[in-house]
């Protein structure tokens, strides 16, 4: 079998539809294994995240962080997602790392809006401006023909480059926006709860994404004794990101209060009820979901 290199080219023919729909597929297999490792050098990170699934077959995710890079002209992050054969584990391509986590990170976060967000939403609002940000720009648009988008950010001159960017509307105050709002995607590095529940409205879907380390929230419990509450996998966010930790530790809602996972596609169980409910699902990530993603970019790519 020849190995295949899969760089940032690959993405013209790839489609959020499309992967949000291999997204569902691979939950429908056997439940991942999955795996970390991390070592450091003084400032410097080797971060691997390995899956494997039977049916689909192995993925290892490795990253460097090299914080001083920057002032040398070089990216501080550098990866590869190795991709392994079901059948007899040979080596059959290596995707680019920054291409499998861009659509891996909004197709999670995709996948859960077509399931819990209303089917006629309009009003979006994307809470930070950097690249995830954008990314569920163009994610969100493929899935909602009518979507119309708006941007608050801590930073104003960020939020008016991402509106240029974008065509979304700025908005000066993030608890008017959250009212409006039928769809809300947080997408910052906050370690203090930017969206407080009071705001939400009936019918809202609010979208987690930003935390993803144990002192990390961008909600604040009362988000989450409103809603229904998501999450992509239940192993990778209630006892390791701090927008699950804090309301379980606090006792404002259990793991019982967890309704469904991606693995509960299959069952029905991922979805909204009413048109009235608010929903809220976490995007956790994972190498599973990397494996997913790399996968159908492998395909994509070949077709």
């Amino acid at each position: 079998m020849s190995l295949t290199i899969i760089g940032p080219e690959a993405e013209a023919k790839l489609d959020w539809l499309a992967l949000a729909d291999a997204l569902a597929a691979g939950h429908a297999l056997p439940r991942a294994e999955v795996g970390d490792t991390l070592l450091r050098r003084g400032g410097d990170t080797l971060l691997t995240r390995s899956a494997w699934i039977d049916g689909m077959g192995v993925a290892v995710k490795a990253a460097t962080i090299y914080p001083g890079n920057p002032k040398h002209g070089i990216a501080a992050v550098n990866g590869a997602v190795n991709l392994f054969a079901d059948r007899d584990g040979t080596l059959e391509a290596l995707v680019d790392f920054t291409l499998v986590t861009k659509w891996k990170t909004a197709g999670d976060s995709l996948l859960a809006a077509r399931r819990l967000a209303r089917p006629d939403a309009e009003n979006f609002l994307i809470v930070g401006a950097g690249a995830v940000a954008r990314s569920m720009v163009a994610a969100y648009a493929a899935a909602f023909p009518r979507a119309r988008f708006h941007v608050w950010a801590r930073n104003p001159d960020a939020a008016r480059a991402f509106a240029d960017a974008t065509g979304a509307t700025p908005e000066p105050d993030l608890a008017t926006a959250t009212r409006r709002a039928h769809v809300i995607a947080t997408t910052t590095m906050t370690d203090t709860p930017l969206i407080h529940g009071d705001w939400l409205q009936p019918g809202t879907h609010l979208d987690l994404i930003g935390a993803y380390r144990p002192d990390m929230r961008e909600a604040d419990s009362t988000c989450f004794t409103r809603a229904r509450v998501f999450v992509d996998a239940r192993a990778t966010t209630l006892h390791h990101i701090g927008e699950l930790m804090a309301p379980l530790a606090e006792g404002v809602i259990t793991e019982q209060d967890v309704i469904a996972d991606f693995y509960d596609l299959p069952t029905g169980r991922f979805t909204r009820h009413s048109p009235e409910e608010i929903t809220l699902c976490k995007n956790g990530g994972g190498a599973h979901l990397d494996l997913m993603t790399a996968r159908y970019i492998l395909q994509a790519a070949k077709a």
